[in-house]
């Protein structure tokens, strides 16, 4: 892409910016017009004009729009104008940066105040301008830091202490206490022994001594025998 090329199009984009821009200013409005009754002064002290706006002149038949010099302006002068409308719907565009002055041709209207005397400024002020470069950054376009602690993750680590599933051998006691059953009073009776077991119980105890008393006889009986036999 060539260099020209480049300006061109940057020219046709800077067009278009002020284009779209532009402000289209009703001379008298918005409660007057192009006529002896308005207070034309006082309107083109309220406004701000810029290059690139537009000037719209609304008027009848009986009055048209010239633009003189300012010795022409103070006079209310038009036998040397600049430029002169009278279609009834002039339009005019203010393309560079300075004061144009615009008076009635109809004699006598200019001397009862239908004359206008506009200041173009070079640039249009927007209304947002863009902070300067070496501003410092405004404390919401800084990292903003939260001083709130952050909530703790829901499946976290816990500790034996506070764990309710765990156990500790240290602080949980044996809850398995031993079971006591209720020891019932049997109401059961022995039925008492009856005659003939303790009769052969009797007789038994008799063999056992009969038994032992036969043994020691016949071991003194042998210690008798082994006696004599010696001597």
């Amino acid at each position: 892409m060539g260099v020209l090329e480049i300006i061109l199009r940057v020219s046709f984009v800077a067009m278009f910016i002020k284009l779209a821009m532009a402000t289209n200013h009703i001379v008298g409005g918005p409660n007057g017009g192009w006529d002896t009754s308005s207070d034309l002064q006082t309107w083109a002290s309220s406004q701000q004009f810029s290059v690139g706006d537009n000037l719209i002149f609304n008027y009848p038949p009986n009055h048209d729009v010239v633009e003189v010099t300012k010795p022409d302006y103070d006079s209310c002068q038009q036998t040397n104008p600049i430029q002169s409308y009278n279609d009834g719907a002039t339009t005019i565009t203010l393309t560079s940066q300075g004061k144009r002055y615009f008076i009635c041709g109809t004699i006598g209207h200019c001397n009862q105040g239908m004359k206008v005397e506009i200041d173009t400024l070079a640039t249009q002020i927007s209304p947002a301008s863009p902070a300067p470069a070496a501003e410092s950054p405004s404390i919401s376009d800084s990292p903003i830091i939260s001083i709130i602690p952050s909530a703790a993750p829901e499946e976290s680590i816990s500790s034996p202490a506070e764990s309710p599933d765990s156990k500790s051998p240290l602080f949980e006691p044996n809850m398995e206490s031993p079971t006591f059953s209720p020891v019932i009073p049997s109401t059961e009776f022995l039925a008492p022994s009856s005659p003939l077991a303790q009769h052969s119980q009797d007789v038994s105890a008799s063999s056992t001594e009969k038994g032992n008393l036969q043994a020691f006889i016949s071991i003194v009986l042998s210690f008798v025998v082994v006696f004599i036999a010696f001597f």
